[in-house]
């Protein structure tokens, strides 16, 4: 029996082809074994991170905007900037100086007007306090007539009182009223520089005009009046608001004094031993 010999077979090509697959199969042994292994494996995100992380983004973005419209609007943005500093600390003062105590008191009032009418007097001053606006005015045209005091001496003094107090109230209103009326103004005359700057480097140009340096000064310019009237807009609103409460205090306040001055408190009933003696 004849043995047929064969030809080995060719080892440059197999080697070559070999070698072109080793990687992939190395590839994809590795990734099998990385999915086989769950401490191989990337786990996702927790969303608080990437919540930080959206956060931190965000803030770097405001802050580059904040910066570049400092830059671009100059002088009147920086000024528009510094009365808004202003306002919101005018603003957290009076919220501080109108709730922590509120001025009108309204509880204490309603209690200690209730026990002037029925006649218990020193139970309705015992009700008030000098620290709330509306309590010590009352408390003081109390005070007054249960000692007697000549009425028209009272009322100048109930008037000067209540006057310093509500002048209290509309302490920095004034300045609060002032930025509402500049701010606007302000951005006016931003825009107005802005612009003439933007045909200044037209008029510079000459027939080699740019469209994209017109529209650059424009909206440049513009810019400082959007600034003025996001300062003015809040303002405007806390300030009748603020002025609109002092207003509803002043009422209560006169609404609460008129109140003893005619509403006279009853006597206290006689007991009978003491009415058949009399």
């Amino acid at each position: 029996m004849t043995v047929e010999a064969t030809s080995p077979p060719a080892i440059e090509p197999a080697a070559s082809a070999l070698g072109s697959t080793v990687p992939d199969a190395a590839i994809d042994a590795s990734a099998a074994t990385v999915a086989a292994d769950p401490a191989l494996t990337s786990a996702p995100l927790d969303a608080s991170l990437n919540a930080a992380v959206d956060n931190v983004e965000t803030a770097t973005t405001l802050l580059d905007t904040l910066r570049e419209w400092l830059i671009v609007g100059g002088p009147v943005v920086w000024i528009l900037l510094g009365m808004s500093v202003v306002a919101l600390s005018i603003l957290l003062i009076k919220l501080w100086q109108f709730y922590m105590p509120a001025p009108e008191g309204t509880r204490a009032v309603r209690r200690s007007l209730a026990l002037w009418h029925q006649g218990k007097a020193d139970e309705a001053i015992a009700q008030l306090n000098t620290r709330q606006t509306v309590p010590a005015v009352l408390l003081l045209a109390m005070r007054g007539k249960r000692s007697g005091t000549d009425q028209q001496l009272l009322r100048e003094e109930l008037e000067r009182v209540a006057s310093f107090r509500l002048n209290q109230l509309k302490l920095l209103l004034r300045p609060l009223e002032v930025i509402a009326n500049l701010a606007p103004l302000l951005g006016l005359l931003g825009t107005v520089l802005g612009m003439i700057v933007a045909f200044q480097n037209m008029e510079a140009a000459g027939s080699r005009v740019d469209p994209s340096v017109l529209s650059g000064g424009i909206w440049q310019a513009l810019l400082t009046t959007a600034v003025g009237l996001a300062v003015a807009i809040p303002v405007v609103a806390v300030h009748s608001w603020m002025e609109r409460r002092v207003e509803r205090i002043a009422a209560s306040l006169n609404d609460a004094v008129t109140q003893v001055f005619t509403h006279q408190p009853k006597p206290p009933v006689a007991s009978g031993k003491v009415a058949n003696a009399a």
